[in-house]
């Protein structure tokens, strides 16, 4: 597994409607499934985004739908992380904020 960070405002689509929270984690798990991918950290409102998202997936691809699945906006940006610590990603999430 690879790990990203997608960085996007929402849209009208995805979770975003789903207002109940044990719904909303019901929903990013089905699409995780869908996709092989999983959401291991979320930040809202962080810097200019909605929302900033730690994820796992096997590929770019996954990664993507993945991010799209749950609503993030059409122009979201997958920046992979591999390779990274712990603390150089804790860094790039801190020049965010």
């Amino acid at each position: 597994m690879l790990t990203y960070i997608a960085l996007s405002n929402f849209t009208d689509q995805g979770i975003r409607n789903v207002k109940d929270t044990t719904q909303r984690a019901e929903a990013v798990k089905e699409a995780g499934k869908k996709f092989g991918a999983k959401m291991t950290q979320i930040y809202w409102t962080l810097g200019k985004y909605d929302v900033v998202a730690i994820i796992e997936a096997p590929d770019d691809a996954s990664a993507t739908a993945f991010a799209l699945a749950i609503g993030m906006a059409g122009n979201v940006r997958t920046q992979t992380l591999r390779a990274y610590t712990a603390t150089e990603m804790n860094g790039i999430l801190g020049k965010l904020g």
